[in-house]
């Protein structure tokens, strides 16, 4: 099982002086601590772990989160941020001494940009609101998680999230220009701006993928893109996951880059029509999504040869969209796959891991092989493109033991990305989910790099604690005596490497 921090019982204490502090900076009623109301924020989308926090404010300002944070800082106090809750890896479950600052009263858009194709927004701005904002210019926001209808932008940079379309386009840190930040000790800054990059360290790239460890970004500047004159996909067919995941490869090798090139397997492409109806073939064990975009010459082009290479590589059914309505309709299952595969199971964990491509039919095999070991169901769906992974495992909490098999089950899951040559996550984060496999993808040198940076801009440890190392969490456990004595004490005294 995973832990969580151990509260401190002299915070605990204070609880009534604490919120009675926190009434004094913002408006009585964004400051919530009645258990009943605390319930909404004990947990995320990771919803096997749940916490209450000490308690919740609601800032409306920059400079009341700085307040907050000054506060906070004096006083000693667990900060954990949270955007809409959506993490799939326990990003934004909280301590029991912690004060959750949840942001989702920045829901402003600041400014359309055309001249420099960006939008600045605040960070509790949802991901879809974005694209809506600028589509009847004929621009969108490229990444697109499939929980972009509630997921913010704050916690998009947070996590680096992707989408379905990140094979192309980028994941979050491809398409952030700017932030604002408050750091642990109150003090706003701002890394980045309209301009692509800069010759000083990147800060901004350090804090896209952050995972709130470093302070509360508020505002976030985001480029925007000129839609593509044609965007069409197709529905292929395979008779196993394997053939599937070949095909996957191939077109990479080929050099095709679709705009998203997504798999899901019978499991989910079952549950996932029954829930949307789309159309989806339901005699074949793996289905691809693939969608090419561009000039109308080249998708046509891009078409045939992808086409041809699915044919080669087994497939048994191959159908194109001929409209936007049904593109669209194809994205619809996979979009709704999370929620689909929920009428399966009452709980499942959704697995997030990347590998190179050309392992897909390996690992893929594996996974089934685990599914048949543990006496757990696993639905596949994963963007194909770029590797990254997400096996749904699917369980049932109410019986005694399954939630342990099932964080064995995804435990070897990513021990075996990793042994493949691949990475323990893609677009989640770490967060608690991942926090005790670190040491598996990475040796003490590299942590101890790590644990510096985060160290040099939180060295009480007090933001999000738990997360991400779990040196860190041990440290933090044992009090603030054993912090490392050479960490630097500010982001501005990080060693130059």
């Amino acid at each position: 099982m995973i832990s969580l921090p151990v509260p401190d019982p002299q915070l605990l204490a204070r609880r009534d002086e604490i919120v009675a502090a926190l009434r004094r900076i913002v408006a009585p009623e964004r400051v919530i601590d009645e258990p009943i109301r605390l319930a909404a924020y004990e947990t995320d989308a990771l919803t096997a772990y749940r916490q209450k926090p000490l308690a919740v404010v609601l800032p409306d300002t920059t400079a009341e989160v700085a307040a907050i944070l000054r506060y906070a800082s004096a006083e000693g106090i667990r900060i954990v941020p949270r955007g809409a809750g959506t993490s799939l890896s326990g990003g934004a479950i909280p301590a029991a001494d912690s004060i959750v600052v949840a942001m989702g009263r920045f829901n402003r858009i600041l400014e359309i940009d055309y001249a420099n194709r960006c939008v600045v927004a605040q960070c509790g701005v949802t991901n879809l609101a974005i694209s809506h904002a600028v589509a009847d210019r004929g621009f969108y926001y490229a990444p697109d998680p499939s929980s972009q209808i509630a997921c913010t932008i704050g916690g998009n940079v947070a996590e680096n999230s992707g989408g379905v379309h990140c094979l192309k386009y980028g994941l979050t840190t491809n398409n952030v220009l700017g932030v604002e930040m408050v750091t642990p000790e109150g003090e706003i800054v701002r890394f980045g701006g309209r301009y692509l990059d800069s010759g000083h360290y990147d800060l901004l790239g350090l804090t896209v993928g952050s995972e709130g460890l470093i302070g509360i970004v508020t505002e976030v500047t985001v480029r925007i893109l000129k839609r593509p004159e044609t965007a069409r996909a197709l529905l292929i067919g395979f008779l196993s996951v394997e053939e599937a995941g070949a095909c996957v490869a191939r077109i990479i090798a080929e050099g095709i880059v679709p705009a998203g090139m997504e798999m899901m397997d019978r499991p989910a492409i079952h549950a996932a029509e029954a829930f949307v109806n789309v159309g989806y073939p339901l005699d074949v064990e793996a289905l691809l999504i693939v969608e090419l975009d561009g000039p109308g010459a080249e998708v046509d082009l891009l078409l045939g040869r992808v086409q041809r290479l699915a044919e080669e590589e087994g497939a048994t059914s191959c159908r194109v969209s001929t409209s936007e309505a049904e593109r669209l309709a194809f994205w619809a299952g996979r979009k709704a796959a999370f929620p689909a595969v929920g009428r399966l199971s009452p709980d499942y964990f959704c697995m997030d891991g990347t590998i190179p491509r050309g392992q897909l039919p390996h690992v893929l095999a594996e996974i089934g092989k685990m599914s048949q070991r543990y006496g757990l169901r696993v639905a596949n769906v994963f963007h194909a493109g770029d590797g990254n992974l997400h096996p749904l495992i699917l369980y049932d909490a109410n019986v005694p033991g399954e939630l342990e098999k099932a964080e064995a089950f995804g435990n070897e899951i990513l021990k075996l990305c990793v042994d493949v040559g691949g990475v323990l996550t893609g677009e989640h984060g770490v967060g608690l989910e991942k926090r005790d496999l670190m040491t598996y993808q990475f040796d003490e040198p590299d942590l101890e790099i790590q644990h510096r940076v985060k160290r040099a801009f939180d060295p009480a440890l007090r933001f999000n604690p738990g997360k991400v190392y779990p040196a860190l969490h041990r440290c933090a456990e044992l009090g603030r005596e054993h912090v490392h004595s050479a960490a630097p004490r500010r982001f501005a005294d990080l060693p130059r490497f």
